[in-house]
């Protein structure tokens, strides 16, 4: 090459880099200028909403019922301007509005469409539906409507005053499942080896990975608590129907059988059943309502309504004058190491919330809201130690229980002053595994061999590409036997029972909040509510003193930028339709431990506290 042909060169790279950084410089300012568009529109909205008399509160709670958005506030304002909506909806705004509309004189009643929730579990379920009741006790109706029904809505429908179906609709009650893929058989054939260690008849969370079926302690374990659950629904819904709960159990167990005596009709066979009220189609819901004095809505269409997303904009919820209150935080998902964004608990971030709480002299008591099946030790016992250390400074802590506190949501909540879990609260699990893979079988199938030496004790043992060394196997499991000692101890000494004690309602049995109630591992039974009361009351302050502590990474601009890049691209993508197939989706679901699966490292011992626990 001459010189002035490198010289043309150079010049050529150097026009290149020009153009690339003019492009970083362009996307950035659309991006910038895009925001600031956004934060515009967001900032000149219209005034609050107008809420007239005799309105009638609707609520359509659309996708998953959790208590904290995973999505950011950026992302959750990008799914609303693209007419997608928030696929999550927080138990904490559903029941704060229905508790203002109570007493609210211009709210009349209230609409309930379930038809599109998706339930996670039945305690979020069962503090709204406690919400709904006490709406109900100060003379106010209930009326719900769905198009169908499946039984997680029902099991909220059921506290309405009036439940209603359309007549081409349905309800069908399906009793608990909890079926799980077994992946022996295919980790066999590609030529995986796993190594599970683990402490406890009964923890089989991993068991998919070594076994083609579940073992039959597996089996009796989730038959026991399963059972404890679905008796709980039949409880809960015969009371609210007013219906003897072994009639509902034989009406529900011979449903195929009278089905067909129906002409197949669900709708039909649930009024028979009392189940619902009657059959309408959504016109007809709108000509009762008009008929029930509620006011026709804007040009005398429709009624006079209001959503829940207006209400809770239009009206002011009572702030405590006191500067003193009880922060609420919420831990919500799988247990995972370092800091993690709203809707999931880090291990770092997570902690670092507790220890605000710790360090915040306004902070009298704290209420640690807890959903998680568990995660990883390590990151559960900074959790636990930060709520050691509000009690070690004389600030209560105390857990309220959700959907699921199990194994690693058991470890973060032992050391409150007091435990509250639902009935049908998922808790105990209480037990350890550690896991680790080795692949020589899968490389000898491609035809990849590893060979070398080693010096040293255990030298290369973690090499996920070798076998696993017989010493590293003995270690490992050591291991497991100490952090599951370490775990009974610990709940031994704060529920101030010896460790045999412990150790006979462990071995990672799960138990419902009942079962739990009975083996002393929680100490009452009640909701968030009764727990932020109870704070309340330990620290001499009024129940309204209740703050809830902002999820991580959610200060300032931050709070609007955090996860830019990823959710704008997921809303991108799905704005022209390129959304991941459902198949894979519904797969994903699934594969038990998936969040716990991403953050796990090859070839080192991965030790967890999960029960992967959820009846379908």
């Amino acid at each position: 090459m001459t010189g002035t042909q490198r010289s043309g060169f150079v010049a050529f790279i150097v026009m290149i880099l020009r153009g690339i950084n003019l492009f970083r410089v362009v996307v950035l300012n659309v991006l910038f200028f895009g925001l600031l568009f956004l934060l515009i529109a967001v900032l000149s909205r219209p005034d609050r909403p107008v809420v007239k008399d005799r309105s009638v509160l609707v609520l359509q709670p659309q996708g998953m019922l959790v208590e904290q958005y995973s999505a950011t506030p950026f992302a959750r304002l990008m799914a609303k301007l693209s007419g997608d909506g928030v696929d999550q909806v927080q138990v904490r705004d559903l029941v704060s509005a229905i508790d203002h509309a109570r007493t609210d004189r211009r709210i009349s009643r209230i609409v309930l469409l379930p038809g599109e929730l998706r339930a996670g579990g039945f305690a979020a379920l069962r503090e709204v539906g406690a919400a709904l009741d006490r709406f109900r006790a100060s003379g106010k109706p209930v009326d719900v409507w769905a198009p169908s029904m499946d039984r997680s809505q029902y099991y909220l429908a059921a506290h309405g005053s009036k439940v209603m179906l359309d007549p081409m609709g349905g309800l069908l009650i399906t009793g608990l499942s909890s079926y799980r893929l077994f992946y022996k058989d295919l980790l066999d054939k590609l030529g995986v080896d796993v190594h599970l260690f683990r402490v406890g008849q009964f923890k089989s969370a991993a068991e998919p990975y070594i076994l083609d079926q579940a073992s039959p302690q597996a089996k009796e374990a989730d038959a026991y608590w399963m059972g404890g659950l679905w008796q709980q629904w039949l409880a809960d819904v015969a009371k609210q129907r007013k219906l003897d709960p072994q009639a509902l159990s034989q009406s529900v167990d011979s449903v195929a059988d009278r089905l067909d005596a129906a002409g197949g009709d669900l709708a039909k066979l649930a009024v028979h059943d009392h189940l619902i009220d009657g059959v309408a189609t959504r016109h007809d819901l709108v000509a009762m309502l008009r008929k029930d004095g509620v006011p026709p809505g804007p040009k005398g269409q429709g009624i006079r309504e209001i959503d829940m997303d207006d209400y809770l904009r239009a009206v002011d919820r009572p702030v405590s004058a006191s500067r003193d209150h009880v922060a609420v935080v919420v831990a919500e998902g799988e247990i995972v190491g370092g800091k993690q964004g709203p809707g999931k608990i880090g291990g770092e971030s997570t902690a670092q919330q507790l220890y605000q709480a710790r360090m915040d002299p306004h902070v009298r008591a704290v209420v640690l809201r807890v959903d998680s099946p568990g995660g990883e030790v390590y990151a559960a016992e900074r959790i636990r130690r930060q709520v050691a250390l509000l009690r070690e400074d004389g600030k209560p802590v105390v857990v309220s229980m959700g959907d699921v506190a199990a194994s690693g949501g058991y470890w973060i909540s032992m050391n409150a002053d007091r435990i509250f879990a639902e009935p049908n609260t998922i808790t105990g699990s209480i037990g350890i595994f550690g896991m680790v893979y080795n692949v020589p079988g899968l490389l000898n199938k491609i035809g990849v061999h590893n060979d070398g030496v080693a010096v040293g004790p255990l030298a290369g043992a973690g090499d996920v590409t070798r076998p696993l060394d017989p010493q590293m196997g003995k270690l490992m499991q050591s291991v497991i036997n100490k952090g599951y000692r370490d775990f009974v101890g610990h709940v031994a000494k704060a529920r101030g029972k010896d460790f045999q004690q412990i150790d006979a309602i462990a071995q990672g049995r799960v138990w419902t909040g009942s079962q739990a109630l009975q083996r002393g591992l929680v100490d009452q039974l009640g909701g968030l509510r009764d727990a932020v009361a109870y704070a309340a009351q330990e620290v001499h302050l009024k129940p309204g003193a209740v703050r809830y502590m902002p999820p991580p990474g959610s200060s300032g601009l931050k709070r609007l930028m955090t996860g830019f890049g990823d959710s704008t691209a997921a809303h991108v993508l799905a704005s022209v339709g390129l959304r991941p197939p459902a198949w894979l989706r519904e797969l994903r679901e699934r594969v038990p431990g998936w969040a716990l699966l991403q953050h796990a490292e090859p070839g080192k011992l991965n030790v967890y506290a999960d029960c992967l626990c959820a009846p379908r």
